[in-house]
């Protein structure tokens, strides 16, 4: 008889039954002058007591505007202090945390603001080449003509005003500073009484999935979903208040505030910002003069750290963990992170925001095969089945959806119930829309999305196994596959390449090397060779924006694509 592919976690570490300010001021009260915070690129450093400082006098700031538990405060910044800040004082008081995307424009922020219906905007002034002011001032103009906190906009009714993270704020503004001043008019009395009433399934964060059409569903997320996430995700890394976890990850993203803050607050682990957006070198020396155990990223961060020229030259011995999440890891990629590296324990860890985010996740004491081939076994306290079309569980070995179920499923998309409803059957289980194979020892494996499946003449094929086999290429530093419509096949094959520096290779020889390896109609008919791919500021690649430029230069030109 077979066996189906379902598995549950092991049970035996409790969940943390608390609010996530409840858990922060426990880790203030066991860790008090233990370093709590690094962020490189402002200069600042935290034991946890300092934060702990900050993070009350914010809360008693948000409380002296009159947010309430419950309402919405965005944050539209890349990483910082005051990021990290603002996330533990508005679960203190209640607040409902935002989180928007560094890389929003005008319509983008708009919508997300409107859709949460946001009380207060917390934002840096600029990020590369974004003038946050001056997109505000676009979308408010009333508010350089209205006295700080009485903000009347005709598109964003609800919001009440600013506060800006720059040196100069803009009119109509509050200063960070200004906040913090305001905490005088609220006791520390009054915000321990305000935490009391906080039940640890409220709703604390709303982040926003970035669907390829139409806009974002914003994945409405409890303090007991994300915790306890992070905290199972930290007792998988063994982390504990002698680890220092470089977090380059961007912190509007369940990767670098769960994951990462999160995870190391459930710990006593000291949190390591290297710069305010990704940066391999920043990361590399954030590691090696921090003299971190621990680093995350996703393969093309932890490609980009392994390539750099002055890798070699930094000292990374103390480097022991990590999470690489985001895509599975490629087996070259893995063997240099954990030789050149030094991450002996690096785990791959596999999710999505609407489930906290993370599902399943390799040990650190897996093989370099599981953690490559692999995204682990399901997390502790949460269940996992692979299903087929008709909903019905597939037998070990066989491909299905992977759905999950648990304590990290959200609590719905926020003020959206026909999407919750679509993605959350009448059991509880989160279907995930990626296709995936459970094994005989529980590992799972991910194929690719619904959407990315390649069917070619018939025959389906996965860009993932492709990617992986031109990883075995040596002038391959990285490949993404992906389909694009052709009257003849249905679908072709694309892969968009990226050479190591110093390496070549054209169309002809990658074709060539394909032949007696893998199956000839698993052989890309296209080649685009590039030096960078489309991503999100998350790292993510955009393989959908990659089929869009793919199909329009084939369709005018075919110069580029081989």
């Amino acid at each position: 008889m077979s066996v189906p592919s379902y598995t549950r976690g092991p049970q035996t570490t409790p969940l943390l039954a608390m609010t996530i300010g409840a858990a922060f001021d426990r880790a203030v009260e066991r860790f008090t002058d233990r370093e709590a915070l690094v962020v490189r690129h402002q200069g600042l450093r935290y034991t946890w007591a300092q934060l702990a400082e900050e993070v009350d006098g914010c809360a008693r700031g948000l409380l002296a505007l009159g947010l309430k538990a419950g309402e919405r405060v965005g944050i539209w910044s890349p990483n910082c202090a005051q990021w990290c800040i603002t996330q533990f004082a508005s679960a203190k008081v209640g607040a409902v945390l935002v989180n928007i995307n560094p890389a929003y424009r005008l319509t983008e922020l708009e919508y997300t603001l409107k859709q949460s219906g946001c009380r207060w905007l917390i934002c840096a002034d600029s990020f590369k080449t974004s003038n946050y002011h001056a997109m505000l001032h676009d979308l408010l103009p009333e508010l350089h003509r209205c006295a700080v906190g009485a903000l009347e906009s005709d598109r964003l009714p609800e919001l009440q005003g600013v506060i800006s993270l720059g040196d100069t704020p803009a009119d109509g503004m509050l200063s960070w500073e200004g906040l913090l001043d305001l905490a005088e008019q609220v006791s520390a009395e009054q915000l321990r009484q305000c935490g009391e009433q906080l039940q640890f399934d409220d709703p604390v964060n709303i982040q926003y999935t970035s669907g390829t059409t139409g806009f974002p569903k914003g994945a409405t997320l409890s303090h007991y979903n994300i915790l306890n996430n992070g905290f199972m995700v930290g007792e998988s890394l063994k982390l504990s208040e002698h680890d220092r976890l470089v977090i380059p990850v961007p912190l509007y993203h369940c990767f670098g505030m769960v994951m990462g803050n999160l995870g190391c607050v459930t710990h006593g682990t000291t949190m390591i910002y290297p710069s305010a957006a990704f940066d391999p070198l920043e990361t590399l020396r954030a590691a090696a003069q921090e003299k971190a155990t621990g680093m995350y990223g996703v393969p093309t961060m932890f490609i980009a750290m392994l390539d750099h020229p002055e890798r070699q030259s930094l000292n990374l011995s103390h480097l022991r963990t990590g999470i690489m999440a985001g895509s599975t890891c490629p087996i070259e990629v893995m063997k240099r992170v954990i030789d050149d590296l030094h991450l002996k324990e690096m785990q791959i860890a596999y999710g999505m925001t609407e489930t906290s985010p993370v599902s399943t996740q390799t040990g650190p004491d897996d093989d370099i095969e599981h953690r490559v081939t692999r995204v682990g076994r399901t997390q502790p306290h949460l269940e996992s089945k692979v299903v087929d079309e008709q909903n019905r569980i597939v037998a070990r070995g066989q491909i299905g959806e992977l759905c999950t179920r648990g304590y990290s499923v959200m609590l719905g998309y926020w003020n959206n119930p026909q999407a919750t409803a679509e993605a959350i059957d009448d059991a509880g289980w989160m279907h995930t829309g990626d296709l995936a194979i459970m094994d005989e020892e529980g590992y799972l494996r991910i194929i690719g999305r619904n959407k990315d499946m390649i069917i070619r003449g018939g025959e389906n094929v996965y860009p993932r196994e492709i990617e992986e086999f031109f990883f075995t290429h040596p002038a391959v530093a990285d490949v993404q596959v992906i389909g694009v419509p052709d009257d003849v096949y249905g679908e072709e094959i694309v892969a968009w390449v990226r050479l190591h520096e110093g390496h070549q290779a054209d169309a002809d020889e990658l074709r060539e090397y394909c032949k007696g390896r893998i199956a000839h109609f698993k052989t890309p008919r296209h080649f685009k060779f590039v030096d960078d791919f489309p991503m999100t500021v998350s790292g993510k690649v955009q393989k959908f924006r990659m089929r869009e430029i793919s199909v329009e230069e084939l369709g005018a030109s075919k110069s580029d694509l081989l």
